[in-house]
């Protein structure tokens, strides 16, 4: 499936010391739309964008001012809407001009939609990547219109440095091929509760439209389940209301359906594209950008999952991952835990201990489950949606332990651009997820770099610390998921050849709920074939462990301990001792499915 977009500059916003001014006009829109090997399909459709004449924003004589400020100079207004009869959908972004004197950092800006979207005051260059995402992508329906509110300014922290300096770029609207790069909206249990970071809190989220997610920023989809107690209250909450941690039983993240290639500079080694997020050229130790490109659910690509970057992605390259096949069901996508899974007595010996009395729990701040059997873990993570579990899922879900192919989605959308890859914020080695170094297994931890280091530390930064510690998520931002760097190492469901091992099971459990593979050769695991989709293809990324299973050693497990080199979200091994590690410390992580 082909990305179409339309680019539509609407206002030009010229910012010097003295006036910001804004221009504006109105431009019509061809939609076009190609699936696969389908014919082509015009539908002719009009984005109308409205201004009112004279509207500028007007500095003159401007000086640094406060926030509020600011917020008190006459704003500029736009409207857009949809006059055809087909959606249409668009993000606005500001784009820079490549003349400018004035460094971005200096000016402050707030945005605001008549739907309820605000960005809340940010400077310019905090605010987005790249093209400094205004708003991520919307969706306009036939005849719906949306007006949005722009303030600018100059931060009152400037100095006399910003004398005789220009400032200029522009308002673009972009319009898109929904089903070319726009993930699938997250499908909510019934109980589930959307929620945005507003700097200090989680909030409930508007899930009336997508303002409460943006993966073109590196904020994944988030939602969360609370006690049953503050159920109701939080159900029949106002958008905006603060969900308190102590309320919050489980966290989860969405990771949308997508297919995926991996490039080869070179032609031989498949270390991805350098492309715009990396200063150097790819190689196993800072490998570079994985293709990725969402897809709905109908589309299940199995192509090759690799290309020569000089040749382009051909279209047989693109592989949709297995995670996304549950039994005989195609997933829009899966919820993983937020974090490594902890139970109700997390104060317990190692955070819970072999047993399956205790309930999950995903939270941060919290010592990790541990010293858990594989059986016994899978069995908890099952339980979770028994009839009058405590978290109010539904019939409707399923939650089991993580498989292998399900961590390895994970891994791969972090090295694509929608993940920390992606995140202008992070450059060079600090590309790589920031590892958890915690000896006390508290979850969420960051050491607030890759670093291999054995010093050990209770937790140096908490998972909400801006760039130390969402350093360590998979998107350099609070959005991602955390632990997969570090923290304990997590059993995950990857058997080879149904040899239960030191499992407990008494029998296998039913095959949707594992990976099976067939030989200890990566090269042939899959009934003689190689695996594509379960990072065995990434083997080694970051000079990561890359171990496998065999009869012996029958269990996979992910991420890593805090005392061993060479660890990190591509790391993979089997469950008993090698390097001398102690099995019997690993922990877990929680996945979702719903109907």
């Amino acid at each position: 499936m082909n990305e179409k977009k339309k680019y539509i500059i609407i206002s030009v916003v010229i910012i010097l010391i003295s006036v910001i001014a804004l221009i504006g006009s109105s431009y019509a829109l061809l939609t076009i739309t190609l699936e696969g090997d389908k014919d082509i399909t015009l539908t002719a459709g009009i984005l109308s964008v409205d201004f009112t004449e004279g509207n500028t924003i007007n500095l003159d004589n401007a000086s640094p001012i406060s926030d509020s400020g600011g917020l008190k100079t006459t704003p500029y207004t736009f409207t857009i809407t949809n006059t055809g009869n087909i959606n249409a959908y668009y993000h606005v972004s500001l784009e820079e001009d490549s003349n400018n004197t004035l460094d971005n950092s200096y000016i402050k800006m707030r945005l605001i939609n008549n739907l309820g979207y605000d960005s809340g005051v940010v400077k310019v260059n905090d605010y987005g990547k790249g093209e400094f995402d205004i708003k991520g992508e919307e969706l306009l329906e036939p005849s719906d219109t949306v007006t949005y509110t722009l303030w600018m300014w100059l931060d009152e922290m400037s100095g006399n440095e910003v004398q005789g300096t220009i400032y200029q770029s522009k308002i673009v609207v972009t319009s898109y091929d929904r089903k070319g790069n726009t993930p699938n909206e997250p499908v909510l249990d019934d109980n589930m509760i959307a929620v945005r970071y507003d700097g200090s809190n989680w909030v409930k989220a508007d899930t009336s439209n997508n303002y409460w997610y943006n993966y073109n920023n590196g904020e994944w989809a988030n939602a969360v389940t609370v006690s049953s107690d503050t159920r109701d209250n939080y159900l029949s909450a106002e958008v905006g209301t603060v969900v308190s941690m102590d309320d919050i039983e489980t966290m989860w993240v969405w990771i949308p359906r997508y297919s995926y290639s991996i490039g080869s500079e070179d032609g031989t080694n498949y270390y991805g594209k350098q492309g715009d997020y990396l200063e150097s050229t790819p190689s196993q130790s800072l490998p570079g950008e994985i293709d990725v490109k969402f897809v709905d659910k109908s589309i299940k690509d199995r192509g090759t999952a690799k290309y020569v970057v000089s040749d382009g992605i051909g279209s047989n390259s693109w592989y949709t991952p297995d995670a996304f096949t549950f039994g005989d069901e195609e997933l829009s996508g899966i919820w993983v835990g937020k974090f490594e899974t902890s139970s109700s007595n997390p104060e317990a010996e190692n955070g819970g201990g072999n047993v399956t009395t205790l309930d999950a729990m995903v939270k941060p701040n919290v010592t990790s489950w541990r010293n858990i059997n594989v059986s016994n873990a899978f069995n908890v993570s099952l339980k979770m949606n028994d009839e009058g579990n405590r978290y109010g899922f539904t019939s409707n879900i399923d939650t089991h332990m993580m498989k292998n192919s399900e961590w390895s989605v994970v891994s791969y959308l972090s090295q694509s651009k929608y993940g920390k890859l992606g995140n202008a914020n992070f450059a060079g080695a600090n590309k790589e997820v920031y590892q958890n170094k915690s000896n006390e297994f508290i979850t969420g931890c960051s050491y607030g770099s890759p670093s291999n280091s054995n010093t050990d530390y209770g937790c140096q930064y908490t998972y909400d610390i801006e760039i130390s510690g969402i350093g360590a998520s998979t998107t350099g931002t609070i959005y991602g998921v955390y632990d997969m760097s570090g923290g304990a190492w997590e059993y995950v469901m990857g058997n080879y050849n149904d040899i239960i091992g030191g499992s407990e099971f008494e029998i296998m459990p039913e095959s949707k709920y594992y990976d099976k593979y067939t030989s200890p050769d990566v090269s042939t695991a899959c009934n003689g074939n190689k695996c594509l989709s379960h990072n065995l293809d990434t083997l080694g990324y970051y000079n990561d462990d890359k171990y496998f299973v065999s009869s012996e050693n029958s269990w996979l497990v992910r991420g890593a301990s805090f005392d061993y080199n060479d660890v990190g979200i591509f790391s993979i091994g089997p469950s008993v001792s090698y390097k001398g590690s102690n099995s019997s410390g690993n922990s877990f992580r929680l996945v979702a499915t719903i109907k």
